[in-house]
C-alpha cells in the first residue's frame, strides 16, 4: 500500500514537473512571438520640435496605423537625436522616423531597415540651407568668417552635416573660421539667426520654409545664402526581426496613405519605397567631414 502510494505521489510529481516545463516553453515561445509581432507597436519620431507639439501633429498618424495595422500604437519622441538611436539599438523601438544622418548612426548599431521615404512634389530628396541674419548683414560665405554658426543637433544631416559640408567647400571650418555652436533642433536654428544670437545658421529648407509660413520667423530678419544639392529624404525604419508579413502591411501602410492631414507634419505629399543603399551619400559626406561617427553614437 505504501509502495503504491510513492509510485502515486511519484508520477504526480514527474506529471507537474513535465506540465511545467511545456508551460515555460510555451511561454518562451509566446514572448518570441510577441517580439516579432507585438499587440503595441512603439513608433519614434523625431525631436524636431517639442515633444508636445510632435505627438499632437502625428494623432492622425497613430489613428491611421492602428486601424490599418489592428495594434496599439505608442507615439514616442526622445529628449533628442542620440537618445533616440540609443533606444532603437536596445530593439525597443518597431518603428521610427529618422533623419539620414541619425538613421546611418543607428544603423551602425541597430538591427533596422529603411522602408519608405518622403515624397514631396514627385522627388524623394530635399535641401539643407546656409541661412545669415539680416541686421548684422550676413549674406555671404565669406561674411561668417570670425562669426558664430548655429547648427541643431550634432546627429541631424540638414542642420549639421550638409552646412557644415557647404562651409569646409567655401574653406571655413568650425573652430578655425567661425565658432559652432547647437542648439538643438531647426526651429531653434532659426530663431537664434533671426534674433541675432547666431549670425548664421544651417537647417532644412522645408522646415525654414514652414516656419515663415507659419509666422514663426520674420522672413526680413533672416537673409537665404545658399541651398543644397539635394539629398535623400528623410527614412522611415522599422526593426529587421518583426514578423514578414507584419513588416509587408507596415510598408503598405506607408505607400498607400493619401491622406493630407496625417501627411501635413511630415512636409510630404506621399511616402516612396526607399533602400539602405540610398543613404551611402550621407556616409561619403560624413567621411568627407571627417566626422567621427563613433563619437556622434555617443
Amino acid at each position: 500500500m505504501l509502495g503504491l502510494i510513492l509510485k502515486k505521489n511519484l508520477f504526480t510529481v514527474l506529471f507537474l514537473a513535465c506540465l511545467s516545463l511545456v508551460s515555460c516553453s510555451n511561454s518562451n515561445i509566446q514572448k518570441s512571438e510577441n517580439k516579432a509581432n507585438p499587440q503595441k507597436l512603439v513608433v519614434a519620431l523625431l525631436p524636431d520640435e517639442s515633444a508636445a507639439t510632435v505627438i499632437q501633429n502625428n494623432k492622425g498618424l497613430e489613428m491611421y496605423l492602428e486601424n490599418k495595422l489592428n495594434k496599439d500604437i505608442e507615439l514616442f519622441v526622445s529628449t533628442d537625436y542620440s537618445s533616440m538611436i540609443e533606444v532603437a539599438s536596445k530593439g525597443r523601438l518597431d518603428l521610427a522616423y529618422f533623419g539620414p544622418l541619425s538613421y546611418v548612426l543607428a544603423k551602425t548599431k541597430s538591427n533596422i531597415e529603411p522602408f519608405a521615404a518622403l515624397e514631396k512634389d514627385g522627388k524623394n530628396t530635399y535641401q539643407a540651407l546656409v541661412i545669415g541674419n539680416a541686421e548684422a548683414g550676413i549674406n555671404s560665405y565669406e561674411k561668417i568668417e570670425g562669426k558664430i554658426m548655429a547648427y541643431g543637433d550634432q546627429a541631424s544631416t540638414s542642420s549639421h552635416l550638409i552646412p557644415k559640408s557647404m562651409l569646409k567647400q567655401k574653406q571655413l571650418k568650425a573652430g578655425e573660421n567661425y565658432e559652432e555652436v547647437f542648439v538643438g533642433a531647426h526651429d531653434a536654428v532659426a530663431i537664434a539667426v533671426a534674433n541675432g544670437k547666431a549670425q548664421a545658421g544651417g537647417l532644412s529648407k522645408p522646415i525654414f520654409t514652414a516656419l515663415i509660413e507659419r509666422g514663426t520667423i520674420d522672413k526680413n530678419k533672416v537673409i537665404i545664402i545658399a541651398e543644397s544639392k539635394p539629398f535623400p529624404q528623410y527614412p522611415w525604419t522599422m526593426r529587421s526581426d518583426l514578423d514578414s508579413e507584419l513588416k509587408t502591411q507596415i510598408q503598405q501602410a506607408f505607400l498607400e496613405l493619401e491622406d493630407k492631414a496625417i501627411l501635413k507634419p511630415f512636409k510630404a505629399d506621399a511616402f516612396t519605397l526607399v533602400t539602405d543603399q540610398d543613404y551611402d551619400v550621407v556616409r561619403n559626406l560624413g567621411e568627407v567631414l571627417e566626422l567621427n561617427f563613433e563619437q556622434l553614437n555617443k
